[in-house]
């Protein structure tokens, strides 16, 4: 039977990079070793991390001035790096879900934290609009795509102040205007990789401006200046983030990419706005094309367990809510082929009429 993954992390990745992995993992650019023993010294590996680096640069427009780097820790440590680097007095962060929640926890191990505005008391429904970024914070940080809670930010906001993006979840899947950030970090295990590194875009710019005394790992300026090459870095997934990069190159690049992911969200979209059963969560003009959320309307509750079971049944697998939010949860993130987002709106439909 196919299956349909639509789990929100570690995520569906395309064949090409999954073969070409796998065919690494056997032998890696013929030298008779796999991927998984290699020295990432080798001039082997080092080209692999120089490409991915340079695909990147293209894929994003990246402008001059900026490094790419690959860091281990997943985005769970770039939340006190960010402002162990950048915070000399104060920041300001938008808090939109559980992941800037944590971000901003951070923070405030480092300095003033100016929370500019929240949607926790509506349970992170919407993106908030309204508020107003303080012209003295050192910088700006949101997260740009909230995957419990299925809100999206998808556009590049205007700023007084530097911007700092989590987009761990949305990268890769628009254009972004880098010019605009300081720093972007996003963790690999739903756009890019398998889980193990993360990419960071930091503007050189930014470092090396505050006062504190940085433990070697948690300084960028460690990794700027080495390549990403001052510790073993995390070989396998930087491996399979250059497939993937090189798949994106062959789609077109982001804006083909973009097309493809819009259409997507709108098919699952209309089929939950047409249901008599389902319904969405996140509020209309916010809604995320990367992860869609949606409950069963009250007076169908009850039958919640019994659809997750149902399309468990027919291959689809981590269609199940965050446990915050209940409901459903269908992840649909670049390397998810249109064929399985109309193969799950088709399983609605037959749950629907059967009930």
């Amino acid at each position: 039977m196919k299956k349909h993954n639509f789990y929100a992390g570690p995520s569906i990745l395309s064949q090409y990079t999954i073969k070409n992995t796998a065919d690494a993992v056997l032998n890696f650019a013929d030298t008779g070793l796999s991927i998984l023993e290699v020295s990432h010294r080798s001039k082997e590996f080092q080209a692999v991390i120089d490409e991915a680096m340079e695909l990147v640069k293209e894929l994003l427009d990246v402008p001059a001035g900026y490094h790419v780097v690959f860091v281990g820790g997943g985005a769970s440590t770039q939340f006190a790096m960010v402002p162990f680097n950048l915070l000399k007095k104060k920041a300001a962060y938008l808090d939109t879900g559980v992941w800037a929640h944590k971000a901003i926890k951070e923070a405030k191990l480092f300095g003033e934290v100016d929370v500019v505005a929240s949607s926790e008391a509506d349970n992170y429904t919407y993106i908030p609009k309204d508020y107003v970024i303080p012209a003295d914070a050192d910088y700006f940080h949101f997260t740009t795509n909230n995957t419990i809670y299925g809100t999206e930010l998808r556009k590049d906001p205007d700023s007084p102040v530097p911007l700092v993006a989590d987009m761990s979840s949305d990268i890769f899947s628009r254009p972004i205007d880098v010019a605009k950030y300081d720093l972007i970090y996003a963790g690999a295990q739903k756009n890019l990789a398998p889980a193990g590194v993360t990419i960071v875009i930091v503007k050189e710019d930014a470092l090396g401006k505050v006062d504190r005394p940085i433990p070697t790992m948690l300084n960028y300026l460690t990794h700027t200046s080495k390549g990403s090459m001052f510790n073993t870095p995390p070989v396998l997934p930087i491996y399979s983030a250059l497939q993937t990069l090189k798949y994106y190159k062959q789609l077109g690049g982001v804006a083909e990419i973009e097309k493809v992911c819009v259409a997507k969200a709108a098919k699952l979209y209309d089929a939950i706005d047409s249901s008599r059963m389902f319904v969405g969560t996140a509020n209309a003009d916010d809604r995320s094309i990367m992860n869609v959320c949606f409950v069963m309307k009250p007076e169908y509750k009850e039958l919640e367990s019994e659809f997750v079971s149902f399309a468990q049944s027919q291959g689809i697998v981590g269609i199940k809510g965050h446990r915050s939010v209940g409901g459903f949860r269908a992840s649909i993130y670049n390397a998810m082929p249109m064929e399985s987002v109309e193969f799950l709106t088709a399983c609605m439909k037959e749950f629907e009429d059967k009930h």
